[in-house]
């Protein structure tokens, strides 16, 4: 994998923000037949959830499309030679994260990547209840219409099929993560409308609408092997699934990505994040064994669009049932 060194990469600052993401720039105009966008909130959000779906998915031609809302600024730093970096420091996070970024696509093999509204123009919330969320360029306080305004510009452009984003709840409750679910559904509506904004292009209405998801039956399993290996930390320690601020109803779970043979790229693209994760002890050092079995399947709840499940439990591809019309058809 090719790896861009964090302190001799130079990306534009916050203060001064630009529109102009300072890696590979993505294709003009998309020309694979399958689409697929997902909006994610910061650096790394988008590996942990959905990086193998996002490998498998460009291994196979699809043209990939990932939209990050914030460059992570207030993420905690888990290399102490970078602490100096950090938010109630130096405020420099972001030129690290911005370059993980770019290492993490590389390993998925994704080349079109943008940041809402361009590199640096909102800034990562915190967690819920901190004084980062008054920060200013906060994602959490910005307009969800003027926010939604800027992904208008690229559904528009690439003309996705399928769109991926977090629930209401934002997974776990952070406000970037429920601010981006607001921002992509609100863009999907809006998109459609060929009332709105003409001169960002012809309007284009998304077949299918996902929301990320963990079923709970999958979260409790994951913990139990993980007590079984000796680790009882953090959100392990919990009695039930039912007392974690995350995990979804297995009812409301309807498609299941198994990305088994993309957990190499999905490894590597984790590894591309050494700031905000640590592939050594906790949760992502699992065994090969279990984190295969754990890591591997990533799966989802459809909001928009139909299942195509047939008998199957899980429906097992974003793209089932969109029909060769869907990929070129405009409202």
């Amino acid at each position: 994998m090719r790896t861009l060194s964090p302190m001799t990469a130079n990306p534009t600052a916050p203060s001064e923000a630009s529109s102009t993401f300072p890696a590979a720039q993505p294709p003009a105009t998309p020309t694979a037949a399958r689409r697929l966008l997902l909006v994610h909130a910061h650096p790394d959000d988008e590996v942990i959830g959905t990086g193998a779906t996002m490998a498998g998915y460009a291994a196979e031609g699809a043209h990939v499309t990932l939209v990050t809302c914030t460059a992570g600024e207030e993420g905690e730093i888990l290399v102490p030679e970078l602490a100096h970096l950090a938010a109630d420091r130096e405020d420099r996070l972001a030129e690290v994260r911005v370059v993980e970024l770019a290492n993490a696509m590389t390993a998925l093999g994704v080349d079109d990547h943008r940041f809402l509204g361009g590199f640096g123009r909102y800034r990562d919330s915190g967690m819920m209840g901190t004084p980062a969320n008054d920060k200013p360029r906060a994602f959490w306080n910005a307009g969800v219409d003027e926010a939604a305004g800027h992904l208008v510009a690229v559904v528009r452009e690439i003309r996705p099929q399928v769109l991926v984003t977090y629930d209401e709840n934002g997974g776990y409750g952070h406000p970037d993560h429920i601010q981006a679910h607001r921002v992509a559904m609100r863009a999907a509506e809006l998109a459609a409308d060929p009332a709105y904004a003409p001169e960002l292009g012809p309007a284009w209405e998304i077949t299918k609408i996902y929301w990320s998801a963990v079923p709970k039956s999958v979260l409790a399993e994951g913990i139990r092997m993980m007590k079984e290996a000796g680790d009882t930390s953090g959100f392990l320690a919990v009695d039930s699934v039912d007392d974690l601020p995350f995990g979804t109803d297995d009812a409301l779970v309807t498609t299941c990505i198994d990305g088994s043979a993309y957990m190499r790229n999905k490894r590597e693209g984790m590894h591309a994040y050494p700031t905000q994760i640590s592939m050594e002890e906790g949760f992502f050092a699992l065994s090969n064994a279990i984190g295969l079995e754990f890591m591997s399947h990533e799966y989802f709840q459809i909001v928009k669009g139909v299942a195509e499940r047939s008998d199957a439990e899980f429906e097992k591809d974003l793209f089932a049932g969109i029909a060769p019309a869907d990929g070129t058809a405009q409202v």
